[in-house]
């Protein structure tokens, strides 16, 4: 009977997908829900396997499990509102059956244990989709090539480019974030003030843990910060009562430093950047303030000197990125809003225009979940989350200009 079984499945199941058989890996595709321990064998009923695509266009979607280790046991694979039974009987590839797709958008199949005879329930490595609701522009993380298995879990980072006047220089850039609860999300950046030589924002680093961090890369290029000659590393002038400062590498290196301040979610906080260059050390000073309204008054984060830099501050900047792979299923989004640089001369100039980009997981349409935009009076930024409202990247959007000026009061 198991052999009449195992013919039946090679001579239909292997032969039920289309000609038009994609590939999903689950290496940047796939979370796993309600596993005991990280990394542990999938032998506990109540885990779910939870791999994301994205149709473009409706119609019939065919399915099979691809395995690593195929196990002897039953699984159900969950679309929508729609279960199959699997049970795979050894063999490399296992077909589940066939749904009906009513609309375009991203999906997620769970693939969840039943019964098993086998240790564990499988090592799945990916699944093929197939059918009239598949096409050259359905929407995975493709393959690892550039390491895009992580950058594909992390999810897709975006970004606003303020538009400032081409004829004067800027000493100051001040920004405002608002983050809504229910967006704070772990592993979530929402960066405030980006220029061209590093960023300032802050961040959900753990369940108990918050920070705004303040970093400024060094002008010699390397992921080491060790290999940084000294002559061309980041100076610390000085800091805030309680701010770490160090190194940071892996994506660029240079000075870092941090304060961690349980920040809250609906609150309003603000961020002041100042640089000023100097010809005679041939540097540049970038120093950070946050005013927390909890507080009622400016914290200095840093004061860091680049060398071999000659500059006031350029390209201004903010973005929101995920940080940590496991919560690249979870969607966040923040608000910028109130933004104004100071010229040398003296002048606050309002900025309202900004260019909304995405990173390569976005442009490369591995991740779509991506966009941006302007609610009254704010710009905003979301990722993450597998939404199906993917905003045009190079999209310009206007706020409506507020008209009064920061007011900065009292430095420390």
């Amino acid at each position: 009977m198991k052999l009449i079984t195992a013919l039946v499945v090679w001579l239909f199941g292997m032969n039920a997908h289309d000609d038009n058989k994609l590939t999903v890996p689950t290496g940047g595709n796939t979370w796993v829900k309600n596993a005991p321990a990280r990394n542990a064998a999938w032998t506990d009923t109540r885990t779910v396997s939870q791999t994301y695509f994205r149709l473009a266009q409706p119609g019939k979607l065919k399915v099979s499990v691809i395995w690593k280790s195929p196990p002897k046991a039953r699984l159900s694979l969950k679309i929508g509102n729609k279960s199959m039974t699997l049970t795979p009987a050894g063999e490399k590839e296992t077909y589940a059956g066939e749904w009906d797709i009513a609309e375009a958008g991203y999906l997620h199949a769970d693939l969840q244990g039943i019964s098993k005879e086998s240790e564990t329930f499988g090592e799945i490595e990916a699944l093929g989709i197939s059918g009239s609701a598949v096409s050259a522009q359905t929407a995975f993380v493709k393959d690892n090539e550039g390491n895009f298995f992580y950058w594909g879990r992390r999810g897709p980072s975006v970004h606003l480019s303020y538009t400032l006047p081409a004829d004067q220089s800027f000493e100051y850039f001040y920004n405002e974030v608002t983050v809504l609860e229910g967006q704070d999300v772990q592993g979530s950046y929402f960066m405030a003030n980006g220029f061209g030589e590093g960023y300032f924002g802050m961040q959900v680093n753990s369940p108990t843990e918050r920070r705004v961090l303040f970093s400024v890369w060094s002008p010699f290029t390397t992921d080491d910060p060790k290999k940084i000659p000294e002559e061309q590393r980041i100076k610390m002038l000085g800091k805030g009562e309680g701010v770490y400062t160090g190194e940071f590498g892996n994506e660029g290196s240079g000075g870092q430093s941090y304060l961690k301040f349980n920040w809250k979610a609906g609150q309003t906080y603000r961020f002041l950047l100042r640089g000023v260059p100097s010809e005679e050390t041939k540097s540049t000073t970038y120093t950070a303030w946050f005013f927390a309204p909890e507080e009622k008054k400016w914290r200095l984060i840093a004061s860091f000197r680049r060398p071999q830099t000659n500059t006031h501050l350029k390209r201004f900047h903010s973005f929101l990125e995920n940080f940590i792979p496991e919560f690249g299923d979870q969607g966040r989004r923040v608000y910028f809003g109130n933004q104004w640089a100071k010229t040398t001369g003296g002048k606050w100039i309002e900025l309202t225009e900004a260019k909304f980009t995405a990173d390569a997981t976005g442009r490369k349409g591995y991740r779509l979940d991506y966009g941006g935009g302007e609610e009254k009076p704010y710009f905003f930024l979301r990722n993450c989350g597998f939404f199906n409202e993917t905003t045009p990247i190079n999209s310009l959007f206007h706020r409506p200009a507020g008209g009064k000026e920061p007011e900065i009061g009292v430095l420390p």
